[in-house]
C-alpha cells in the first residue's frame, strides 16, 4: 500500500520533515517515490505540491493522519478569497468611515 507520510530530516532537536510518498512496507526514514512537501513544525512552515498529493490520493495512495491534517491546514490557508469576501471587507470599511464630502 502506497502511503503520504513524513519523513524526518534534520539534526537532533532541531525537526523537519519531508512530506513524501511511500510504500508502507518502507522504514519511516527509507526509500520512497516521491517528495511532495515539507513541514517545519517549530516554525509551522508548511509548503506542499498539491497538485502531485491529489493525483497520488486519486491513485489510491493513503495519507496518514498526520499528514491529512497538514493538508487540511494547507489548503484552508492557502484557500482563495472570494470577490464577495473581497467586496465584503470595502463595504465594511465605507461603512464605517462614511460619506464626509456633505457635511459642510
Amino acid at each position: 500500500m502506497v502511503k503520504i507520510r513524513l519523513k524526518r530530516i534534520g539534526r537532533k532537536n532541531a525537526p523537519l520533515y519531508r512530506i513524501v510518498v511511500a510504500d508502507s512496507r518502507r522504514a519511516r526514514d527509507g526509500k520512497y517515490l516521491e517528495t511532495v512537501g515539507h513541514y517545519n513544525p517549530k516554525t509551522k512552515h508548511l509548503s506542499l505540491n498539491l497538485e502531485r498529493v491529489d493525483y497520488w490520493l486519486s491513485k489510491g495512495a493513503q495519507a496518514t493522519e498526520t499528514t491529512k491534517r497538514l493538508i487540511t491546514r494547507y489548503k484552508n490557508q492557502t484557500k482563495p478569497q472570494t470577490v464577495q469576501e473581497t467586496l465584503g471587507g470595502i463595504r465594511s470599511e465605507n461603512e464605517q468611515g462614511g460619506d464626509h464630502e456633505g457635511t459642510d
